[in-house]
Protein backbone atom coordinates (compact mmCIF):
# COMPACT_ATOMS: atom_id res chain seq x y z
CA UNK A 1 0.00 0.00 0.00
CA UNK A 2 1.73 3.40 -1.13
CA UNK A 3 1.04 6.51 0.93
CA UNK A 4 0.66 9.71 -0.81
CA UNK A 5 0.23 12.91 1.33
CA UNK A 6 -3.05 13.00 0.25
CA UNK A 7 -4.10 9.82 1.91
CA UNK A 8 -2.55 11.24 5.43
CA UNK A 9 -4.93 13.09 7.78
CA UNK A 10 -4.56 16.87 7.16
CA UNK A 11 -3.44 17.21 10.78
CA UNK A 12 -0.71 14.86 10.87
CA UNK A 13 0.61 15.61 7.18
CA UNK A 14 3.65 18.13 8.22
CA UNK A 15 4.86 16.18 10.59
CA UNK A 16 4.20 12.88 8.90
CA UNK A 17 6.70 14.54 5.63
CA UNK A 18 9.22 15.57 8.28
CA UNK A 19 9.47 11.97 9.76
CA UNK A 20 9.24 10.40 6.22
CA UNK A 21 12.61 13.11 5.73
CA UNK A 22 14.50 12.34 8.74
CA UNK A 23 13.49 8.17 9.53
CA UNK A 24 12.74 6.64 6.09
CA UNK A 25 12.85 3.11 7.92
CA UNK A 26 14.12 1.72 11.29
CA UNK A 27 17.19 -0.43 10.71
CA UNK A 28 19.22 -3.10 13.35
CA UNK A 29 21.82 -0.14 14.01
CA UNK A 30 19.16 2.36 14.12
CA UNK A 31 17.58 0.05 16.82
CA UNK A 32 20.83 -0.84 18.75
CA UNK A 33 21.49 3.00 18.55
CA UNK A 34 17.70 4.11 20.01
CA UNK A 35 18.80 1.74 22.93
CA UNK A 36 21.61 3.70 23.97
CA UNK A 37 19.66 7.23 23.51
CA UNK A 38 16.69 6.10 25.79
CA UNK A 39 18.99 5.05 28.81
CA UNK A 40 18.41 8.61 30.79
CA UNK A 41 15.11 8.00 30.19
CA UNK A 42 15.26 4.84 32.60
CA UNK A 43 14.82 5.54 36.48
CA UNK A 44 12.85 9.04 35.86
CA UNK A 45 9.29 9.55 36.11
CA UNK A 46 8.01 13.26 34.19
CA UNK A 47 4.45 13.31 35.33
CA UNK A 48 2.43 14.06 38.62
CA UNK A 49 2.77 10.32 39.91
CA UNK A 50 3.77 8.51 42.43
CA UNK A 51 6.12 5.87 40.92
CA UNK A 52 8.94 3.37 42.00
CA UNK A 53 10.68 0.62 40.30
CA UNK A 54 11.19 -2.88 41.62
CA UNK A 55 13.09 -6.25 40.63
CA UNK A 56 12.16 -9.22 40.16
CA UNK A 57 14.10 -12.44 39.52
CA UNK A 58 14.32 -14.16 36.41
CA UNK A 59 14.85 -18.02 36.03
CA UNK A 60 18.37 -17.67 34.73
CA UNK A 61 19.12 -15.51 37.59
CA UNK A 62 19.01 -11.85 36.15
CA UNK A 63 16.81 -9.51 37.39
CA UNK A 64 13.68 -7.87 35.68
CA UNK A 65 13.18 -4.16 36.35
CA UNK A 66 9.33 -3.02 36.56
CA UNK A 67 8.00 0.65 36.88
CA UNK A 68 5.01 0.94 38.79
CA UNK A 69 2.94 4.16 39.13
CA UNK A 70 0.04 4.97 40.80
CA UNK A 71 -1.72 8.27 41.66
CA UNK A 72 -0.27 11.04 44.24
CA UNK A 73 -3.72 9.93 46.76
CA UNK A 74 -3.51 6.28 46.24
CA UNK A 75 -7.47 4.48 46.39
CA UNK A 76 -8.70 1.32 47.03
CA UNK A 77 -10.03 -1.38 45.19
CA UNK A 78 -8.80 0.37 41.98
CA UNK A 79 -8.17 -2.12 38.58
CA UNK A 80 -4.30 -3.04 38.29
CA UNK A 81 -2.83 -2.62 34.60
CA UNK A 82 -0.35 -4.71 33.15
CA UNK A 83 1.10 -1.88 30.18
CA UNK A 84 3.64 -2.93 27.88
CA UNK A 85 5.81 -0.40 25.76
CA UNK A 86 5.87 -0.56 21.91
CA UNK A 87 8.70 -0.34 19.61
CA UNK A 88 9.20 -2.73 17.63
CA UNK A 89 10.01 -5.61 20.29
CA UNK A 90 13.48 -3.66 19.50
CA UNK A 91 13.80 -0.15 21.22
CA UNK A 92 11.49 1.50 24.10
CA UNK A 93 11.60 1.77 27.86
CA UNK A 94 8.47 1.90 30.05
CA UNK A 95 8.85 5.65 30.81
CA UNK A 96 8.05 6.63 27.41
CA UNK A 97 4.69 5.43 27.75
CA UNK A 98 4.04 7.71 30.57
CA UNK A 99 1.77 9.97 28.62
CA UNK A 100 -0.83 7.03 28.09
CA UNK A 101 -0.24 5.86 31.54
CA UNK A 102 -1.42 8.78 33.32
CA UNK A 103 -4.59 9.04 31.45
CA UNK A 104 -5.12 5.84 33.14
CA UNK A 105 -4.00 6.58 36.23
CA UNK A 106 -6.47 9.94 35.44
CA UNK A 107 -9.43 8.27 34.91
CA UNK A 108 -9.17 5.42 37.19
CA UNK A 109 -7.15 6.00 39.96
CA UNK A 110 -5.91 2.88 38.67
CA UNK A 111 -2.34 0.67 39.38
CA UNK A 112 0.04 0.57 36.52
CA UNK A 113 2.94 -1.82 36.39
CA UNK A 114 5.06 -1.71 33.58
CA UNK A 115 8.23 -4.25 32.82
CA UNK A 116 11.91 -2.87 30.97
CA UNK A 117 11.45 -6.54 29.04
CA UNK A 118 14.05 -7.68 27.18
CA UNK A 119 14.48 -6.18 23.61
CA UNK A 120 15.30 -8.48 20.49
CA UNK A 121 18.54 -6.63 19.92
CA UNK A 122 19.47 -8.46 22.90
CA UNK A 123 17.13 -11.60 23.35
CA UNK A 124 14.75 -12.62 20.49
CA UNK A 125 11.73 -14.42 21.50
CA UNK A 126 10.70 -15.88 24.27
CA UNK A 127 12.46 -13.25 26.46
CA UNK A 128 9.92 -10.76 26.47
CA UNK A 129 6.91 -12.64 26.46
CA UNK A 130 8.59 -14.23 29.81
CA UNK A 131 9.29 -10.67 31.05
CA UNK A 132 5.61 -9.30 30.62
CA UNK A 133 4.41 -12.60 31.74
CA UNK A 134 6.42 -12.64 35.00
CA UNK A 135 5.60 -8.85 35.39
CA UNK A 136 1.44 -9.99 35.30
CA UNK A 137 2.45 -12.79 37.83
CA UNK A 138 3.74 -9.68 40.19
CA UNK A 139 0.54 -7.36 39.58
CA UNK A 140 -1.54 -10.61 40.83
CA UNK A 141 1.07 -11.46 43.76
CA UNK A 142 1.13 -7.88 44.93
CA UNK A 143 -1.38 -5.71 43.46
CA UNK A 144 -3.32 -5.45 46.43
CA UNK A 145 -0.93 -4.04 48.06
CA UNK A 146 -1.17 -0.63 45.72
CA UNK A 147 -5.71 -1.06 46.37
CA UNK A 148 -5.83 -3.01 43.48
CA UNK A 149 -8.97 -5.46 43.62
CA UNK A 150 -7.38 -8.78 42.04
CA UNK A 151 -10.77 -9.41 39.87
CA UNK A 152 -9.78 -6.41 38.13
CA UNK A 153 -6.55 -7.09 36.35
CA UNK A 154 -6.10 -5.59 33.05
CA UNK A 155 -3.26 -5.63 30.27
CA UNK A 156 -2.80 -3.20 27.45
CA UNK A 157 -0.10 -2.07 25.08
CA UNK A 158 0.81 0.15 21.97
CA UNK A 159 2.22 -1.06 18.66
CA UNK A 160 4.36 -4.30 19.59
CA UNK A 161 3.23 -3.92 23.27
CA UNK A 162 -0.57 -4.76 21.50
CA UNK A 163 1.08 -7.82 20.20
CA UNK A 164 2.93 -9.04 23.97
CA UNK A 165 -0.35 -8.01 25.01
CA UNK A 166 -2.39 -10.36 22.84
CA UNK A 167 0.28 -13.13 23.09
CA UNK A 168 0.60 -12.67 26.93
CA UNK A 169 -3.59 -13.03 27.13
CA UNK A 170 -3.09 -15.81 25.31
CA UNK A 171 -0.13 -17.50 27.33
CA UNK A 172 -2.37 -16.32 30.78
CA UNK A 173 -5.27 -17.78 29.19
CA UNK A 174 -3.34 -21.06 28.97
CA UNK A 175 -1.05 -21.42 31.83
CA UNK A 176 -4.96 -20.25 34.07
CA UNK A 177 -2.82 -18.47 37.09
CA UNK A 178 -4.09 -14.90 36.36
CA UNK A 179 -7.60 -14.28 35.11
CA UNK A 180 -7.15 -11.06 32.76
CA UNK A 181 -10.40 -9.06 32.93
CA UNK A 182 -10.03 -6.74 29.59
CA UNK A 183 -7.59 -6.14 27.05
CA UNK A 184 -6.56 -2.73 25.30
CA UNK A 185 -3.83 -3.44 22.31
CA UNK A 186 -3.46 -0.52 20.21
CA UNK A 187 -2.27 -0.86 16.95
CA UNK A 188 -0.88 -3.89 17.50
CA UNK A 189 1.49 -5.91 15.90
CA UNK A 190 0.63 -9.20 15.34
CA UNK A 191 1.42 -10.85 11.87
CA UNK A 192 4.87 -12.08 10.47
CA UNK A 193 3.42 -13.10 7.07
CA UNK A 194 3.64 -9.13 6.41
CA UNK A 195 1.34 -10.07 3.08
CA UNK A 196 -1.71 -8.37 3.67
CA UNK A 197 -3.29 -5.20 1.69
CA UNK A 198 -2.23 -2.73 4.52
CA UNK A 199 1.73 -4.52 5.32
CA UNK A 200 2.89 -4.91 1.41
CA UNK A 201 4.80 -1.71 0.36
CA UNK A 202 3.59 0.16 3.10
CA UNK A 203 5.72 3.80 2.89
CA UNK A 204 3.86 5.33 5.72
CA UNK A 205 5.52 7.09 7.55
CA UNK A 206 7.20 6.20 11.27
CA UNK A 207 6.65 2.63 10.25
CA UNK A 208 6.57 1.12 7.19
CA UNK A 209 7.28 -2.27 5.54
CA UNK A 210 11.29 -2.43 5.51
CA UNK A 211 11.03 -1.53 9.32
CA UNK A 212 8.19 -4.33 9.87
CA UNK A 213 10.62 -7.02 8.55
CA UNK A 214 13.67 -6.12 9.88
CA UNK A 215 11.75 -6.12 13.48
CA UNK A 216 9.86 -9.22 12.96
CA UNK A 217 13.55 -10.74 11.86
CA UNK A 218 15.38 -9.82 15.00
CA UNK A 219 12.07 -10.75 17.36
CA UNK A 220 11.81 -14.16 16.03
CA UNK A 221 15.70 -15.43 15.47
CA UNK A 222 15.67 -18.74 14.35
CA UNK A 223 12.24 -18.85 14.02
CA UNK A 224 12.09 -16.24 11.24
CA UNK A 225 10.42 -17.36 8.03
CA UNK A 226 9.46 -20.75 9.32
CA UNK A 227 5.93 -22.37 9.58
CA UNK A 228 6.67 -23.73 13.12
CA UNK A 229 5.86 -20.22 15.29
CA UNK A 230 3.95 -20.60 18.32
CA UNK A 231 0.98 -17.97 19.00
CA UNK A 232 2.62 -16.59 21.91
CA UNK A 233 5.16 -15.20 19.48
CA UNK A 234 2.85 -14.13 16.66
CA UNK A 235 -0.88 -13.94 17.71
CA UNK A 236 -2.25 -14.18 14.44
CA UNK A 237 -1.03 -17.80 14.11
CA UNK A 238 -3.77 -18.88 17.28
CA UNK A 239 -6.25 -20.94 16.04
CA UNK A 240 -8.30 -20.71 19.40
CA UNK A 241 -9.52 -17.28 20.59
CA UNK A 242 -11.72 -18.42 23.10
CA UNK A 243 -12.27 -17.35 26.18
CA UNK A 244 -10.05 -14.03 25.62
CA UNK A 245 -11.03 -10.86 27.68
CA UNK A 246 -12.99 -8.40 26.30
CA UNK A 247 -11.06 -5.95 24.16
CA UNK A 248 -10.59 -2.56 22.96
CA UNK A 249 -8.25 -1.05 20.37
CA UNK A 250 -7.80 1.29 17.64
CA UNK A 251 -5.46 1.32 14.56
CA UNK A 252 -4.90 3.59 11.67
CA UNK A 253 -6.38 3.59 8.47
CA UNK A 254 -2.71 4.00 6.34
CA UNK A 255 -0.22 1.93 8.86
CA UNK A 256 0.86 -1.67 8.08
CA UNK A 257 -0.93 -3.26 10.70
CA UNK A 258 -4.44 -2.33 9.33
CA UNK A 259 -5.89 -5.64 8.04
CA UNK A 260 -4.20 -7.61 10.62
CA UNK A 261 -5.62 -5.75 13.39
CA UNK A 262 -8.86 -5.61 11.99
CA UNK A 263 -8.53 -9.35 11.42
CA UNK A 264 -7.49 -10.44 15.13
CA UNK A 265 -10.95 -7.56 15.94
CA UNK A 266 -12.85 -10.07 13.74
CA UNK A 267 -11.29 -13.66 14.82
CA UNK A 268 -12.29 -12.73 19.02
CA UNK A 269 -15.81 -11.61 17.70
CA UNK A 270 -16.36 -14.59 15.87
CA UNK A 271 -15.26 -16.54 19.29
CA UNK A 272 -17.95 -14.79 21.38
CA UNK A 273 -15.09 -12.09 22.75
CA UNK A 274 -16.88 -8.73 23.22
CA UNK A 275 -14.94 -6.00 21.24
CA UNK A 276 -14.83 -2.24 20.46
CA UNK A 277 -12.81 -1.14 17.60
CA UNK A 278 -12.25 2.04 15.65
CA UNK A 279 -10.45 2.98 12.66
CA UNK A 280 -8.69 6.11 12.27
CA UNK A 281 -8.97 7.44 8.61
CA UNK A 282 -5.48 8.98 7.47
CA UNK A 283 -3.67 7.97 10.21
CA UNK A 284 -0.27 6.52 10.42
CA UNK A 285 1.22 4.34 12.95
CA UNK A 286 1.98 6.04 16.28
CA UNK A 287 0.02 9.32 15.38
CA UNK A 288 -1.31 9.57 18.77
CA UNK A 289 2.36 9.99 20.45
CA UNK A 290 3.75 12.39 17.81
CA UNK A 291 1.35 14.17 17.27
CA UNK A 292 -0.26 14.26 20.54
CA UNK A 293 -2.20 17.45 20.64
CA UNK A 294 -4.05 16.96 16.95
CA UNK A 295 -7.54 16.72 17.54
CA UNK A 296 -7.53 12.97 15.75
CA UNK A 297 -5.09 11.86 18.51
CA UNK A 298 -7.59 13.32 21.13
CA UNK A 299 -10.04 11.86 20.05
CA UNK A 300 -8.16 8.40 19.77
CA UNK A 301 -7.42 8.51 23.13
CA UNK A 302 -11.03 9.80 24.41
CA UNK A 303 -12.25 6.74 22.42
Amino acid sequence: MRVTRKMIHPELSKTGTLIRIILPSFTEQIFRFAKIMIKPMKGKCRRRLQYEQQYISRKDGSLLRICIYSPLLPQKDVPGLLWIHGGGYALGTPEQDELFISRFIESSSCVVISPDYRLSVDAPYPAALDDCYAALLWLKEHGSEYGMRTDQIMIGGDSAGGGLTAAVSLYARDEKKVAIAFQMPLYPMLDDGMNTSSATNNDAPLWNSKSNYISWKLYLGDLFGSQDIPSYAVAARAKDYRPLPPTCSYVGSIEPFRDEAIAYYNQLRASDVPVHYKVFEGCFHGFDIVCANSSIAKEASAF
